[in-house]
């Protein structure tokens, strides 16, 4: 009896030996595939994260002119903003608005602001809030994107801040600079004033504001370039627009090129013209300069105030010249009038006989015309800016290859 047992015993240990090593096991096939499935979550939840990011030069591309403060990246000038890219599922946006946003009777002075996912415009909205989130992506997989935030309308009324981008995907990268980079200077042209209102008789408002439509914006793209843009709608090189004669000093750009911007309007203890700009951040490899239309309507056909608007441009050259030493500078003048444009001549011959300096020249821009539309207040249509950039393209291609 003992020895039937003990065969029996054995016959039991081996049978338990032989399922543990390959038998089928449903108890435990359940136990697997549900481990399996926990370490498919766990790796889901490391690989699809929630990440929130300040707009830093680590994490973004600066586009223009920005000002870093208390983890907010501020914009003043016309298209200033970030651009980054990630992979990932969503992002949105955060917008910081100004004393502007909150006062509905500075309305028709607020920031308008774009946003792009892949250049295409996905958000346009003008910030009449304190705060603004916008949800600018979302996808049901993981795709590689990239971002921009753009400032479509000027400085002098009103600046934003990008205070949080939110992603759910990768860290966020800058995209990478690239190869050429120009500064533009200029006024309402340059700003794009009033360039989404074809009614000549209509009048200015930030909502009808597009830089990203204006020739300076597009020369850059045409040419694949980084840009900033220093501009102030009415503003001039000795005076600003007038309408009586008057000279109107306070509105001019030299005073404020070697700041952020300027602006009136308050954004908490942010103001650009207390900020000096850092030349040594990124220096241009060419300067476009477009000022004069409003100078004219102080000038005007005045020989003596023609020669000191000439004689202040070509000191503004050489301001030009000690922030940027190695850049090519253009001086463009015609759009909305040309009679000064013998003075910007003037001015660069002034100013290479003076410093030995030819790298500084000049081009006549043709004028607008009832053919092509106007925009608010007169200012150049759509199709005016398309073709002043064509020139403008051509001429530096001609200088710089």
């Amino acid at each position: 009896m003992k020895k039937k047992i003990s065969l029996l015993c054995t016959a039991a240990i081996v049978m338990l030996s032989l399922t543990g090593c390959g038998g089928e096991n449903p108890g435990n096939n359940e136990n697997n595939e549900s481990e399996t499935q926990n370490m498919t979550e766990n790796n889901t939840e490391e690989t699809v994260k929630e990440a929130v990011y300040t707009a830093n030069e680590n994490n973004v591309k600066l586009l223009g002119r920005t000002y870093f403060d208390e983890d907010i990246l501020y914009c003043a000038l016309s298209g200033t903003g970030a651009e980054f890219t990630f992979t990932g599922t969503k992002c949105s946006v955060v917008i910081k608005g100004d004393d502007n946003s909150s006062n509905s009777g500075a309305a028709d002075n607020q920031a308008r602001v774009g946003i792009y996912v892949d250049g295409e415009r996905v958000i346009d909205d003008m910030i009449n809030d304190s705060e603004k989130s916008y949800d600018v992506f979302e996808s049901d997989e993981a795709k590689t994107v990239s971002v921009s935030v753009v400032k479509l309308s000027e400085s002098p009324m009103s600046t934003i801040g990008i205070k949080e981008i939110k992603v759910t995907g990768s860290e966020i990268k800058p995209t990478p600079d690239k190869d050429m980079y120009i500064e533009f200077i200029g006024d309402s042209i340059t700003c794009g004033y009033g360039i989404d209102d074809p009614d000549k008789d209509h009048h200015f408002v930030t909502s009808t504001e597009d830089v990203t439509k204006a020739y300076a914006y597009l020369t850059a793209r045409a040419l694949n370039a980084d840009y900033s843009i220093v501009s102030f709608s009415g503003y001039g090189i000795i005076s600003g627009y007038t309408t009586n004669g008057e000279k109107v000093t306070a509105q001019t750009v030299p005073q404020f090129y070697t700041k952020l911007g300027y602006s009136w309007s308050t954004n908490g203890t942010f103001s650009p013209q207390n900020v000096e700009w850092d030349f040594s951040k990124r220096q241009p490899d060419l300067v476009v300069i477009n000022l004069g239309t409003n100078d004219d309507s102080y000038t005007q056909g005045d020989l003596d105030k023609q020669n000191e608007y000439s004689e202040n441009y070509t000191e503004f050259i050489k301001l030009i010249r000690e922030k940027n030493p190695s850049a090519r500078i253009l001086c463009v003048f015609g759009v909305m009038g040309d009679r000064l444009y013998p003075y910007v001549e003037q001015a660069v011959e002034n100013y290479t006989a003076e410093t030995g300096d030819t790298n500084v020249s000049s081009l006549q821009l043709r004028q607008q015309n009832a053919r092509d539309g106007y925009s608010a207040d007169w200012h150049p249509s759509v199709t005016t800016h398309q073709r002043t950039s064509d020139a403008v393209v051509e001429e530096i291609h001609n200088l710089m290859g």
